[in-house]
């Protein structure tokens, strides 16, 4: 007798397959169990008959418990009202694991804080359980859209001694007798010198921000993946991140299109994702605000309310581009036409979901380069490895950074950024 995966059976109707899982739910009426069974690839119904099977079958059934570990034996039958078009006819139930103790995520609804101290547990729940499909799906589709483009995947380091961002949200610890290092904000100073080697070079890999926030859009530690370019420019940047959203997109709803359908997601939203976004300058931004009612005035960053008022006039997500050099990164380039504004643009995801995405086009001239360091009264000696890239073949280069969380968060239409990672960590949580 075969093993299969629940994802496997529609194509083996009328077999005699074997399934290893677990069982997330289970009623009983008499004579028959209804055994809510899953394997980590889907779920489904396994009917098992006192009729139809060895009395002991049907007793080591009837021991079963929720979260139960078990081998089933059946017949794969025909079942249109099943997700998966089918449900099994048991002939033999072997038992694993039963456990002693009910389990703790019960039917009854609990509040979110005793979900997240069980998030080992609760992550085996349908609803998580499409979430982490669906973020697998992401991940496989930015793989997928780099290798098409011959991009080289380059593993960005987690300890650094140089500051990416801004200096009050870092992670500092002592490193042996070199002193104090950094966990990172960001691979993007280590990508732009591999882009100066390879060319188009990516990397995925977690981030982390010492950020006393408690939105519903931040985490302590999160999943980023970045992409540099050698000789793309502010346009060539914004296109190539509408190709990349626009495909994970369009991979996602072709390849886990199930999985936003179990979670109640309105795809009909996600099919409008496609190129070109809409592109409307900081500038622009400020005038559509004001006219909202929002007292921000010109040299002020966004936060989230303001991006969901600017995103919520949008169908798909947009470009705000050019924001003012003071309130974004040193490494970016001013525009030539106007120098108090920068080669930047934040990707805004509708439905107020906010930044997904942050780039720009980056200085490549060594003495402006230098004169933003020192604006921003960072020591030179840290960055003389980042300066080396402007000294010798310097060209000009662009690249961005994508929140996978975030991504997820506006793919899913979830509430809360939280569940978009397997074990989150927030403020007040690093359990378990």
């Amino acid at each position: 007798m075969k093993w299969l995966y629940v994802e496997e059976l529609r194509n083996h109707i009328g077999e005699e397959v074997e399934l290893r899982g677990w069982v997330w739910n289970m009623r009983s009426s008499g004579k028959i169990h209804f055994v809510q069974f899953r394997d980590g690839t889907g779920f489904v119904q396994v009917v098992v008959e006192e009729s139809s099977v060895d009395p002991k079958v049907f007793e080591s059934a009837s021991k079963l418990r929720i979260e139960s570990s078990v081998i089933i034996r059946g017949k794969v039958i025909e079942d249109k009202r099943s997700p998966y078009g089918v449900e099994i006819h048991a002939s033999d139930v072997t038992p694993i694991q039963i456990p002693d103790e009910p389990y703790p995520i019960s039917k009854k609804d609990h509040g979110i804080d005793f979900l997240m101290s069980y998030r080992h547990l609760w992550l085996r729940s349908r609803r998580q359980f499409h979430i982490l499909k669906i973020r697998n799906a992401i991940l496989t589709a930015i793989r997928q859209f780099y290798k098409a483009r011959n991009f080289t995947l380059i593993d960005t380091p987690i300890f650094t001694g140089a500051i990416g961002e801004t200096a009050g949200n870092l992670f500092e610890l002592d490193y042996f007798d070199y002193g104090k290092v950094y966990l990172t904000q960001t691979g993007q100073l280590y990508l732009e010198a591999a882009c100066m080697a390879f060319g188009k070079v990516y990397n995925l890999g977690p981030t982390f921000r010492a950020e006393k926030s408690k939105t519903r859009r931040h985490l302590i530690e999160f999943w980023m993946h970045e992409a540099e370019v050698a000789y793309y420019e502010h346009e060539d940047n914004l296109k190539l991140q509408e190709e990349l959203v626009s495909y994970i997109v369009k991979y996602v709803l072709e390849h886990a299109k199930d999985n936003l359908l179990a979670l109640g997601r309105d795809i009909s939203k996600l099919e409008k994702v496609e190129p070109p976004f809409e592109r409307i300058t900081y500038d622009e931004a400020i005038e559509l605000l004001q006219k909202n009612g929002l007292n921000v005035q010109w040299g002020d960053d966004f936060g989230g309310d303001e991006e969901t008022i600017i995103a919520s006039n949008f169908e798909k997500p947009v470009f705000v581009t050019h924001y003012p050099r003071k309130v974004k990164a040193f490494y970016m380039q001013p525009d030539p036409k106007r120098p108090e504004v920068v080669r930047c643009a934040d990707l805004l995801a509708p439905e107020g979901y906010g930044e997904i995405i942050g780039g720009s086009q980056r200085i490549h001239d060594y003495q402006l380069l230098l004169e933003r360091l020192e604006e921003f009264n960072l020591p030179k000696e840290k960055y003389q490895w980042y300066l080396d890239l402007r000294k010798w073949g310097s060209v000009p280069h662009s690249g961005f950074g994508l929140g996978i969380e975030r991504t997820v968060a506006w793919i899913c239409g979830l509430e809360h950024i939280r569940e978009a990672i397997p074990f989150a960590r927030t403020l007040y949580r690093i359990y378990p």
